[in-house]
C-alpha cells in the first residue's frame, strides 16, 4: 500500500529550486510506484521523481506528487562476459556511491564517473551527468536497458531492440518517459588509476590541451579566474600491483582542510567583500601543490564537495574549448566580475544518445560556478552568450536560460525525442514547468 507523507516543502541541494508538492510518496517496491502513478492520474496531479536533489534546475519540482525512490536500490542481476565486462541491472534509486562500492565487491566498476557520487543513478543519467575522458562517453551512454512505469501505469522493460525511442527518452529525458524503477548499465572490470595533479599556467594548458586529452584516459583542469593559473588533473589506468598511496594526512589536508574548510572561508570572505575575489584567487592559486597517487577508480574520479555553490555548464565542440576559455577570461578581466570559484573544464567522447550534450561530436565541458553569497546571473549569462557562438549545449541539470525553441537546433534528434514524449505521455503526467520549457509542452 502506498503511504503518502504529509505535505512538505522540498528544496534542492543548491537552494535554487523549491516546491510544495501536494503529497510525497516513498514507494517500497515497483507495485507501489504503479499505485502512486495511477492515484496521481485519478486525482489530476502531475508526478515528478527526486533523487538526491543535486540538479541546479527545478527539474524535480512539482505541486503534484513527488516520488522518492530510495527503497529501489537493490542489485537485481549481474551478467558477466568472458572478457570481464558485465551488464548490471540495479534499482534506479541507488546512490552512485553505493553502486560504486557494490560493483567493487564484485570486481567491477563504472567506466567513468562524474565529479561527485551523491546522486541517484536515475537522476544522474536522466540529466546527462558525465565524467571526463576524451575516449569515454557520459553515464547515459552506459545504459542499455530500463524498466519504467508509464503514464498509463504499465510496468515495462525496454531496450534498443524493443523500443529504441522509448529507451532514448528513458536514459536521458529528464524523467519524461515515465518513472524509472531499474536500469541496466554496462560496466567494466575494476581498475586502478594513477592520479597526477600539477599546477600550470593557463596559456600553456590551452596550447597543449588537445594532445594531452588524447594522451590520457581522463583529463580535467581548473582555472582560477582573475589569474593565469590552473590545476591540471590527469588519471591513467595502471596495473593492480602499482601501489602509490596518498598519505592519510596529505589527503585530509588537501581534500578536507584546503578544498573544503579553507575554501569555505575564502567563499565567506569573498561573499562579504567581493572586491577581494581577485586577490583571494591569486593566493589560492599560488598555494596549489603537485601530488601523485594511485587508488581504486571511483576514489580517484570522485571528489568531496561540501561548499555550496551555483553552477552553469555548457558542452562545446572540443576544438573550440580553448577559444571559449580565453573569451571567458577576457570577459572577467574586462568587467571585473568577482568570481572566487575555479572554472572546471572536462571532456567526453561523441555518443549517439539523442539528448546527450555530446551527441555526435567530441565534446569539452566548460563549467562555471559562483559563490551562493554573490549574484550569478550576469556571469552565467555572459558565458551562455560566449558558448552560443560555437553551438554550446547547456547541461540539462544546471542553470541556463535556453528553451525548446533554442535547444531544438542544437540536437539532431530533438524532434524525435519530443515525438516519443508525446506518444508515451500525451497528457503531460510527468511534466513540470522546467521540462515544458526545455522540451516544449506536450499539448
Amino acid at each position: 500500500m502506498v503511504r503518502p507523507a504529509a505535505t512538505t516543502t522540498w528544496e534542492n541541494w543548491a537552494r535554487t529550486a523549491c516546491a510544495a508538492p501536494a503529497r510525497v510518496v516513498r514507494p517500497r517496491g515497483e507495485d507501489e510506484v504503479v499505485a502512486a502513478v495511477l492515484a496521481a492520474r485519478r486525482d489530476g496531479l502531475r508526478v515528478r521523481v527526486v533523487g538526491a536533489g543535486h540538479s541546479f534546475t527545478p527539474a524535480a519540482a512539482t505541486d503534484g506528487v513527488l516520488l522518492r525512490l530510495d527503497a529501489l536500490r537493490a542489485v537485481e542481476r549481474v551478467r558477466t562476459r568472458p572478457d570481464g565486462t558485465a551488464r548490471v541491472t540495479v534499482g534506479a534509486g541507488v546512490r552512485l556511491r553505493e553502486l560504486n562500492a557494490t560493483l567493487a565487491v564484485r570486481g567491477l566498476a563504472m567506466p567513468n564517473l562524474g565529479d561527485i557520487d551523491h546522486q541517484s543513478l536515475a537522476g544522474a543519467v536522466s540529466t546527462g551527468t558525465h565524467g571526463t575522458g576524451g575516449r569515454l562517453p557520459g553515464l547515459a551512454a552506459q545504459v542499455v536497458g530500463a524498466r519504467l512505469v508509464t503514464a498509463r501505469g504499465d510496468l515495462v522493460d525496454v531496450d534498443a531492440g524493443s523500443d529504441r525511442g522509448l529507451l532514448e527518452l528513458a536514459r536521458l529525458g529528464l524523467g519524461t518517459a515515465g518513472v524509472l524503477v531499474a536500469l541496466t548499465v554496462e560496466v567494466v572490470p575494476a581498475f586502478r588509476l594513477l592520479a597526477v595533479e600539477r599546477p600550470a599556467r593557463l596559456p600553456a594548458v590551452l596550447e597543449s590541451l588537445q594532445q594531452d586529452v588524447d594522451t590520457h584516459d581522463h583529463l580535467e583542469f581548473y582555472w582560477f579566474p582573475h589569474t593565469d593559473r590552473a590545476l591540471v588533473k590527469v588519471d591513467d589506468r595502471v596495473p593492480d600491483d602499482v601501489d602509490l598511496p596518498l598519505p592519510r594526512l596529505r589527503r585530509l589536508v588537501d581534500d578536507e582542510l584546503l578544498s573544503n574548510g579553507a575554501f569555505a572561508l575564502v567563499c565567506a570572505v569573498a561573499g562579504a567583500r567581493p572586491s577581494l575575489a581577485p586577490r583571494l584567487n591569486a593566493v589560492a592559486a599560488r598555494g596549489l601543490a603537485a601530488r601523485r597517487y594511485t587508488a581504486r577508480s571511483d576514489r580517484v574520479l570522485v571528489s568531496a564537495r561540501r561548499v555550496r555553490f551555483r553552477e552553469a555548464e555548457h558542452a562545446v565542440p572540443r576544438e573550440h574549448v580553448a577559444d571559449v576559455v580565453r573569451a571567458v577570461d577576457a570577459w572577467v578581466r574586462r568587467t571585473g566580475e568577482p568570481v572566487p570559484f575555479p572554472v572546471e573544464v572536462r571532456f567526453a567522447a561523441a555518443d549517439d544518445v539523442w539528448l546527450s550534450t555530446a551527441h555526435g561530436r567530441p565534446t569539452a565541458y566548460v563549467a562555471v560556478h559562483q559563490n551562493v553569497r554573490l549574484p550569478h546571473a550576469r556571469y552565467f549569462d555572459a558565458v551562455e552568450r560566449i558558448v552560443a557562438e560555437v553551438g554550446g549545449r547547456p547541461h540539462w541539470g544546471k542553470l541556463h536560460g535556453l528553451d525548446a525553441a533554442r535547444l531544438a537546433p542544437l540536437y539532431p534528434r530533438f524532434a524525435d525525442a519530443v515525438a516519443v514524449r508525446r506518444r508515451v505521455d500525451p497528457d503531460g503526467l510527468f511534466a513540470n514547468a522546467y521540462v515544458d520549457r526545455v522540451l516544449g509542452p506536450v499539448a
